[in-house]
């Protein structure tokens, strides 16, 4: 188990777009396991490379549904349909939250682990957390198209007094 750190906006490494895998090597197997182990270790739902400061297109998730561990090598989306708005984290930026309004189903493909083409959809949170960690193959995080931000402690104490 090797558990990365986790870059920290304003690293501009964030800001990078990243570059495309050209070739599947052991390197990119042992990726993909320390982008996975760094993600459960910090109880995230996903994690894109260059959060652990590695500029390629390379991407896992793990929304806790039916789906499992996903791995994404060179992913793009390909089908985007209707909208979902609503609150959005980082492992890059602790301790905030924004209100972001996404594609509420998308449809991805890329590589697995193999070289063999996947496809993933999803809806819901799968569609925001897909959608979430291509952006930061981009170099585009979630503070850039929220429409609200806050510090998460104040959500979670405005949430507890409204139930």
């Amino acid at each position: 188990m090797a558990i990365k750190m986790i870059v920290k906006d304003p690293d501009p490494v964030l800001r990078e777009v990243c570059k495309p895998v050209s070739k599947i090597t052991p390197n990119i197997h042992k990726l993909l396991k320390d982008m996975a182990d760094t993600m459960y270790d910090a109880e995230g739902v996903g994690l894109a490379a260059p959060q652990i400061g590695i500029l390629k297109r390379v991407i896992v998730m793990d929304v806790g549904d039916e789906h499992g561990l996903i791995e994404m090598i060179n992913p793009e989306i390909i089908e985007r349909e209707g909208e979902q708005f609503g609150p959005e984290g980082c492992l890059s930026i602790p301790g905030l939250t924004g209100d972001v309004r996404r594609a509420e189903r998308v449809k991805a493909k890329g590589l697995d682990r193999h070289g063999n083409e996947i496809v993933i959809e999803g809806t819901g949170l799968l569609a925001r957390c897909i959608q979430h960690e291509i952006d930061h193959l981009n170099g585009v995080l979630y503070t850039d198209l929220a429409e609200a931000m806050y510090r998460s402690d104040a959500k979670e104490a405005r949430e507890r007094e409204e139930a």
